[in-house]
């Protein structure tokens, strides 16, 4: 049975970001809003992402919400690349990059 959706608050950079996490099977699904664009666990699919022209963010898997300030970018949607985020770059960078 899927988990319930954890609509959340994520406190990074001195902000807040919307945050839904969902416990559905071996890894979380989790997608974080800010103003320009979305970051997602590496359940969304990249692809389906750059089709539909978001500015969408990946990162890997993690198993807590404490985990995301250390996670890394893996992969970018071209709209994102476009704002300058890279694979590579940190989640605050990426977020801060969003937010404005």
């Amino acid at each position: 049975m899927v988990g319930d959706v954890k609509e959340n608050w994520l406190k990074l950079n001195g902000k807040a970001y919307k945050m839904i996490w969902i416990e559905i099977g071996n890894m979380p699904f989790c997608v974080i809003k800010a103003k320009r664009g979305y970051i997602a666990c590496s359940y969304l699919d990249q692809k389906v992402a750059e089709k539909v022209g978001d500015i969408a963010c990946v990162i890997p898997g993690v198993k807590s919400p404490q985990e995301l300030a250390r996670t890394r970018i893996r992969h970018v949607t071209s709209w994102a690349e476009d704002l300058g985020i890279v694979e590579g770059m940190s989640l605050r960078k990426a977020l801060e990059i969003l937010d404005n």
